[in-house]
């Protein structure tokens, strides 16, 4: 694909990825999610005129906030709560994204570092555009001539969400109460079969956030990255069947299949930071080169 054609599929990729903040975005819509005063997510309009049916749980908006009732005053009451109004929810059959339940509970918080306020089932998160995260791993190998090639997954065609579509070699979820370095090990070990003494190689070398909304609501997702040498002779092994295959390919491949749609997009995202970082993306020959960085890395 010639070079400009490429870059500008790129920027594309990006613009959508954060197009929840660009012109014409429903966010000037959209009610803030505050509990305790702080702001915890982004209430869509068709979400919050349901919530108004649930007024011992949600306080009517004020001020452009949708707000928990004060009675609703520790982590549990809270989680507790807003959980029963989805179920609710879920039962009416009203929200596509709830069709996807998950029994995943996920923490809402201000930021990574705060103390969680309650838990959420994941599949609802986009409904109230609270935070996200999520750890990556690039797997990837050097040849004795220093050539570096990167693993890739595709995706089981029953996933809920992107079937068959191609991904980082181990991706995850970070559920509540589990640790970032807790859920690199255990991904890889049930989704590549990689054991711990391998895994525990991998280095933390960044992160990839970014916020789009689509039909289902509103996706502020933050990805823990780690970069994974792997031995010239292994191959990772599919365990837990939410992969079918995995490839080993060369940059050049991967570069060309990053301006398909043929990636999950936010993997894909996790893949041109990869590129970035060991140089095979630089900013004499890219023109778009900071918009790429900038894209990658929005405050959440």
């Amino acid at each position: 694909m010639a070079s400009n054609a490429w870059s500008e599929k790129i920027l594309h990729l990006l613009r959508r990825m954060n197009n929840f903040y660009s012109a014409g975005s429903s966010r000037s819509s959209c009610c803030r999610f505050e509990i305790d005063g702080a702001q915890v997510g982004w209430i869509p309009p068709h979400v919050s005129s349901l919530l108004t049916r649930h007024a011992d749980v949600f306080l009517p908006p004020q001020e452009g906030a949708v707000s928990l009732c004060p009675s609703l005053d520790c982590y549990e009451r809270r989680s507790e709560a807003v959980n029963e109004v989805l179920e609710t929810f879920r039962t009416e059959s009203s929200l596509k994204c709830l069709r996807g339940w998950r029994d995943e509970r996920y923490n809402v918080k201000p930021r990574f570092c705060d103390v969680p306020l309650m838990w959420m089932e994941r599949a609802a998160t986009s409904l109230f555009g609270v935070k996200r995260y999520g750890v990556h791993i690039n797997g990837y190998t050097v040849s004795d001539s220093g050539e570096i090639h990167l693993w890739l997954a595709r995706r089981s065609i029953t996933k809920q969400t992107y079937p068959g579509l191609l991904d980082n070699m181990v991706a995850g979820g970070l559920a509540a109460g589990v640790g970032i370095k807790y859920t690199l090990i255990k991904e890889c070990e049930e989704e590549a079969c990689i054991p711990a003494d391998i895994t525990m190689k991998a280095h933390p070398v960044s992160t990839v956030s970014y916020t789009y909304e689509d039909e289902e609501g509103v996706f502020p997702e933050s990805q823990f990255v780690f970069d994974l040498e792997l031995p010239l002779d292994f191959k990772p092994c599919i365990g837990d069947g939410e992969v079918q295959e995995f490839y080993l390919l060369s940059i050049e491949k991967v570069k060309d299949l990053l301006a398909t749609d043929d990636f999950k997009p936010n993997s894909a995202m996790v893949v041109l930071d990869f590129l970035i970082r060991h140089s095979f993306i630089e900013p004499d020959t890219e023109p778009y080169y900071q918009e790429f960085v900038t894209g990658l890395h929005q405050t959440l």
